[in-house]
């Protein structure tokens, strides 16, 4: 994983909608990224969502080193041709996700809209982030979805960049 990046991915996770996401992901937070996993997909896919989630949360927050001179908040919002998303991001070393989007279907491709809540409270538990993601209307579930993923990626690429007017850690209390 690599913050400064270009938005290069390689992705196989063996849940190719999920895949699709972590690629818009990449690409529009500027991120360069290697996933790969192999899981028990064949029982479903939770496993491997969760596991995703966790490490690519892990990284971020590794990658992010002490988070001196970085913005620390981002947001954004996302439209997605009939769906639009919010996503506000605090690197402040607390780990929570709210989560306001719901689906109308169970299964976009081999992805259980489920676990896209799932994967979100599992990255920002581990990335130790605020993460707010308000899905504000659409009606088409893989809108929805997009939406939702390229907001967080702003949003994170907002919160992560570096900032020349910050000195230290961009907190009163010294630390995040």
């Amino acid at each position: 994983m690599n913050l400064d990046g270009a938005g290069k991915y390689e992705v196989s996770t063996g849940i190719r909608f999920l895949d699709h996401m972590l690629e818009l992901f990449s690409k529009h937070s500027l991120i360069d990224m290697v996933v790969k996993s192999k899981g028990d997909i064949d029982v479903d896919d939770h496993h491997t969502v969760e596991d995703v989630g966790i490490v690519i949360g892990k990284c971020l927050e590794k990658a992010l080193g002490d988070k001196a001179g970085i913005n620390r908040y981002g947001t954004a919002h996302v439209p997605m041709d009939d769906s639009l998303a919010r996503c506000v991001v605090d690197l402040s070393g607390r780990g929570y996700c709210v989560f306001n989007a719901e689906f109308s279907r169970a299964k976009i491709n081999d992805l259980s809209t489920e676990m896209i809540e799932h994967f979100f409270k599992t990255l920002a538990e581990n990335l130790r982030a605020n993460v707010h993601i308000d899905l504000l209307y659409g009606k088409n579930n893989h809108h929805r979805a997009e939406a939702i993923f390229k907001s967080f990626a702003l949003s994170l690429r907002d919160a992560a960049s570096l900032n020349p007017r910050i000195s230290g850690i961009q907190s009163t209390k010294g630390s995040l």
